[in-house]
């Protein structure tokens, strides 16, 4: 079997460094709040090139704590897309916000520019750009954007550690930025993790405040405040990762590459890299003609013993716990289209040559028999 992502195979190749981490945790006596979180904190902002960075219990948390301490709440409304994790609608109307959910670009699959600046309206606070898959959304139109109508720009990207925009890392372009740690991601734990940067040094002090109660220095609650902290085991295993982000995605980008070459004949729609990114393949997304298509690539692969899947099946605005509840302002029909054309081919860093062709043999063997 071939597994769409394989976080075991990621904590195997570290393994030795990671039990060790594990291990030194355990005899330290400290395990919420530590020096390995603290540590991790300083290196991840390093990374990011900010001054910042929080860590919180997962990535929702982090998108949550994020808009709270931009004084988000009840009845604002806050412009992100419906072509997403459900993870970053929940967070907003975890705030009591209201989500409007607008269009995507039908090639990047991310926040269209335009579609965001019709949305906004009186109650507009935020936009939560998605970067998704690992390639950064257009930022520089958003950036212009925010600016000028004084609105809070905070990037999503959870799906994009280390991928860059115009040279520099996502994460450091908004007024805040969010990261998941969930295992499956580029630089994922063991367990649920997030975190939140930014350059803002209230914005860090509300956050640190945020994430355990609403507690001054004194543990007396200045605010109203949440049980969210990254716990220092997670801390030890995401420092040891963190090491190898940068070589790990670099193989994610030579999986990609290989996809590339030895599907560029078929009649598939590739991903697609702007020329002013980096995109990172937390996803290595085709797109198919139909859904019957995709659905029966993604059989025939699976009777293979290959397994994908669909990010997204379903775009949040149209399932039945939001369907009613969400604003879009109209029909999202690159989102629609986009859910019913999508493949998540096999795609982490351990994936090796031999992998990469029965995959790629496979789908050929597939449209060999499906000409029509």
């Amino acid at each position: 079997m071939i597994p769409q992502n394989n976080p075991l195979a990621n904590y195997l190749n570290y393994k030795q460094e990671i039990d060790e981490a594990v291990q030194r945790v355990m005899a330290s006596g400290s395990y919420i709040l530590g020096e390995e979180t603290s540590v991790l904190e300083q290196q991840f902002a390093d990374y990011i090139g900010v001054k910042y960075a929080v860590g919180v219990g997962s990535g929702t948390e982090a998108l949550h704590l994020a808009l709270r301490a931009f004084g988000i709440g009840k009845e604002d409304e806050v412009i992100t897309v419906s072509h997403t994790a459900l993870a970053t609608v929940a967070a907003i109307e975890m705030c009591g916000a209201i989500p409007v959910l607008v269009d995507i670009d039908p090639v990047s699959y991310t926040i269209s520019p335009n579609e965001a600046e019709n949305a906004i309206s009186d109650r507009t606070k935020a936009i939560v750009p998605v970067h998704l898959y690992g390639q950064p959304a257009d930022l520089q139109p958003l950036i212009d954007l925010t600016r000028r109508l004084n609105l809070y720009l905070i990037e999503d990207c959870a799906q994009s550690h280390g991928a860059m925009y115009r040279a520099e890392k996502v994460g450091a372009f908004g007024n805040a930025a969010i990261f998941s740690f969930y295992p499956t991601k580029n630089l994922g734990c063991l367990g649920d993790g997030g975190i939140v940067t930014t350059d803002s040094p209230d914005i860090h002090d509300r956050l640190i405040s945020l994430r355990q109660y609403g507690w001054d220095s004194k543990r007396v609650s200045q605010m109203a405040g949440y049980n969210s902290r990254l716990d220092e085991l997670q801390a030890a295993i995401l420092r040891v990762k963190l090491k190898y982000l940068d070589a790990d995605n670099k193989k994610r980008i030579i999986i990609a590459e290989n996809y590339n070459t030895r599907l560029n004949s078929v009649p598939l729609h590739l991903p697609v890299k702007a020329s002013s990114t980096s995109h990172v393949y937390h996803q290595y997304v085709i797109g198919c003609k139909s859904r019957s298509f995709r659905d029966g690539l993604m059989g025939y692969l699976s009777s293979k013993n290959i397994q994908s899947a669909i990010h997204y099946p379903v775009p949040v605005h149209l399932q039945p716990a939001y369907e009613n509840r969400i604003v879009t302002g109209r029909r999202l029909l690159n989102t629609e289209k986009a859910s019913d054309t999508i493949l998540s081919l096999p795609m982490f860093p351990e994936l090796t040559d031999k992998d990469i062709n029965r995959v790629t043999d496979t789908i050929k063997e597939f449209f060999a028999g499906n000409r029509n």
